[in-house]
């Protein structure tokens, strides 16, 4: 069994339906996504997408639909600056920028994984700005999202070996640093303002159990949204969860 290939259309710069047809001339067969609104499921040609004039063009991205569908709950609302907290290559990034037509600040706590973001942001024409550590503490932003370290569970079947990986000393080290990067990603939200947590996992702990917790020690926050996606068809497993600061 081979998982399935999504790509992520830049709405910024063309519509689903055009990617679809531009694709398919491109001999790459793709299907809409059921419930993801930038989402293509790759049906037939996935290895030819990274060669493929759509992809060098910046019309689309690889990016699994479950993760996409993190960036779509959000709302156009948001007024204020953007951050994407744990960028690493930036595919989020480039997702927010396009989703919510705004500029988006890009950081990570090891700024080489980014090196390759600002290739990738001058091909989707995307306003994206890297930041240090020091730089995003001087900001208050509308939206911090947060997709940040894990199991990796939700991926397993793209790379089996990360379930035999993972012991339960592992699994503490990475709970508790999933806790302090959301603890210090809330201390970068304007009030009324919005964190999106997220990670690629399906293990509760990781998910459910720390917004619970993080809810329990900071009264001031509420969740006005949460999903949890297990690996089918539609996409790998995958959990968000918005919450509201004030």
């Amino acid at each position: 069994f081979r998982s399935p290939v999504f790509l992520r259309v830049n709405i910024a710069r063309t519509t689903r339906e055009a990617a679809l047809q531009k694709l398919c001339d491109e001999g790459i067969n793709t299907e809409v996504h059921p419930s993801v609104p930038t989402a293509l499921k790759v049906i037939d040609g996935a290895r030819k997408v990274a060669q493929s004039d759509s992809y060098k063009q910046g019309l689309v991205e690889l990016q699994d639909a479950s993760s996409q569908a993190s960036v779509c709950a959000l709302t156009s609302r948001i007024k204020g600056p953007v951050l994407d907290y744990c960028a690493g290559g930036g595919g989020k990034a480039l997702a927010l920028a396009a989703w919510l037509g705004k500029k988006v600040h890009a950081h990570d706590a090891l700024a080489s994984r980014m090196k390759d973001l600002p290739v990738r942001a001058r091909r989707a024409q995307a306003d994206i700005v890297l930041k240090t550590t020091d730089q995003v503490q001087q900001t208050k932003y509308s939206l911090v999202f947060c997709d940040v370290p894990c199991s990796g569970s939700g991926a397993w079947r793209r790379d089996p070996s990360g379930k035999w990986r993972l012991d339960a000393d592992q699994l503490d080290n990475v709970l508790k640093r999933q806790f302090g990067i959301l603890s210090n990603a809330a201390d970068l939200v304007a009030p009324d303002g919005v964190l999106l947590y997220a990670t690629c996992s399906v293990l509760e702990r990781e998910n459910g159990q720390q917004i619970d917790l993080f809810l329990k020690q900071n009264s001031h926050w509420s969740l006005a949204n949460s999903q949890q996606f297990l690996p089918d068809s539609n996409g790998d497993g995958f959990y968000f969860a918005i919450l509201q600061n004030g």
